[in-house]
């Protein structure tokens, strides 16, 4: 009797249903998603991971759609995970449906999948790149990543992406002054989508001013205009992206993005795991609720009050290695 193939197995073979299991297993912290990521990490490294960051309502999720279609029509396979703020009530995801994305689902070729980002202050679960590792992994050559729209925070889908778009929309204030604060360090293509806007070429000259104050990099940040609900400028926009693939492939700067990616990814889940063990530890402890009476009280300041909570919590660790 021939034996049934492993959950593994029937991803790196790329099963869409073993695609969406394995990813709900990573996003629950089930120890069988972190086995399964385990077993299939030598097969990935081969998919282009594409981060799309921007404010809410830019048009992510159309130029995404737009995107799948062309990549598509070149018969590659497309993996797509949107971040959503998480529901309060459920902690899933709220905009779960992607109803910009309603033509692909039925291709066989395309696999999107809609994760919360349970409160990540930088716009991206915890989990993302184990999904996108999942997706890599499951054969996709593609793998667009839609971060929450949070403006200044979203700033850590640079460390989940080869390449990242920063998508803007004419008219929006709060897009230059994201940029003005900073986030115009992140993207190596900027878009100007809804560009049939009267405010388009004002927003342009308005971001090249910005560009130009920044420090000059070997690659030159692009500005390419699109109406994805259209499907204008998205061919153009494909070929940017190749080229900065081609570029970071080139310069040897691809395997060194990844590996500072690797890197925040590692530290990010111990961050996590040791809050989350500190929470448990502490749980209804009186000493904790001592500190944090006082701290309320004003007779301790709260950086006093977490040395003594994590010399508290060292020494317990120590004792329980004894």
């Amino acid at each position: 009797m021939t034996a049934q193939p492993t959950l593994a197995e029937r991803l790196l073979n790329g099963d869409k249903r073993a695609l969406a299991r394995a990813i709900t297993l990573v996003e629950s912290d089930d120890p069988a998603g972190w086995e399964l990521v385990r077993e299939v990490f030598p097969h990935t490294g081969h998919a282009a991971i594409i981060g799309l960051t921007g404010a809410p309502g830019a048009g992510k999720s159309t130029l995404i759609g737009a995107l799948t279609r062309l990549r598509r029509q070149k018969d590659r396979q497309v993996a797509v995970l949107s971040i959503d703020p998480s529901s309060p009530f459920t902690h899933g995801a709220l905009l779960g449906d992607r109803i910009r994305l309603t033509e692909h689902f039925l291709d066989p070729g395309v696999f999107i999948r809609s994760m919360a980002n349970r409160g990540a202050l930088g716009g991206l679960s915890e989990a993302a790149l184990q999904a996108a590792l999942l997706m890599d992994a499951a054969g996709k050559d593609d793998v667009f990543l839609e971060t929450v729209g949070v403006g200044q925070a979203e700033v850590d889908v640079i460390d989940h992406a080869d390449t990242v778009v920063l998508v803007l929309m004419p008219g929006s204030g709060d897009s230059i002054q994201a940029l003005k604060a900073g986030v115009m360090e992140i993207p190596d293509i900027i878009v100007v989508n809804k560009a049939d806007h009267p405010l388009t070429d004002t927003m342009i000259r308005e971001i090249r001013g910005v560009l130009s104050l920044a420090p000059q990099r070997g690659w030159r940040v692009p500005i390419v205009k699109t109406e994805a609900g259209r499907g204008e400028g998205v061919d153009q926009l494909v070929e940017r992206l190749d080229e900065h693939r081609a570029y970071i492939e080139a310069e040897g700067t691809l395997s060194e993005r990844r590996r500072r990616n690797l890197r925040n990814e590692v530290l990010a889940l111990c961050t996590f795991r040791l809050r989350r063990r500190l929470e448990e530890a502490l749980g209804e402890d009186a000493e904790f609720t001592r500190l944090l009476d006082e701290v309320v009280g004003r007779r301790l300041d709260p950086a006093s009050a977490a040395t003594r909570i994590l010399e508290r919590f060292d020494a317990g660790e120590a004792a329980s290695r004894r």
